[in-house]
């Protein structure tokens, strides 16, 4: 916590996960926030804001896991220079060593389960929600798979 504010790190993917995570802006504005998302060729941030980028991950590449080993070392140097208090996460694969290196340095992890799931729960979500100290989901049905988690309705 830096003067009395709490410091939250925002992360997503890119694409429609980020177009989610900043439906969350208003709670950004409120605290000592900053985002993580993937690098890409376009730029999606708003001016202004602290922005660290991970690299892009596609569970179907072969690369897959040496990203997601580059990701927990780009990570770790967020979580070193940042020292966020809390991680507030809507996913995917990208963001999933950022979110396990800050809870296990004991932080607040709160994962939102993505929008366009409805019957089904995304694979981040199965990999974060051991460990996340809130878990929302955006429809009732997926509280079938995560039976812990807070039913919030969109975020849209």
């Amino acid at each position: 916590m830096r003067n009395g504010k709490l410091r939250i790190c925002f992360a997503a993917s890119s694409g429609g996960h980020l177009s989610e995570l900043m439906m969350l802006r208003p709670l950004m504005d409120r605290y000592d926030s900053f985002l993580v998302t993937e690098k890409t060729a376009y730029r999606a941030v708003p001016e202004g804001m602290r922005c660290h980028g991970l690299l892009q991950v596609n569970r179907r590449e072969w690369s897959c896991l040496p990203r997601l080993i580059v990701n927990a070392f780009l990570a770790l140097g967020i979580c070193f220079r940042e020292r966020p208090d809390a991680v507030i996460c809507t996913g995917v694969l990208a963001t999933v060593p950022l979110c396990l290196l800050c809870k296990l340095f004991g932080k607040k992890l709160v994962f939102i389960e993505s929008y366009a799931k409805v019957n089904t729960p995304t694979l981040t979500g199965k990999l974060i929600y051991p460990f996340a100290d809130r878990f929302y989901v955006q429809w009732e049905e997926l509280l079938e798979f995560y039976p812990k988690a807070v039913y919030i309705g969109g975020v849209y």
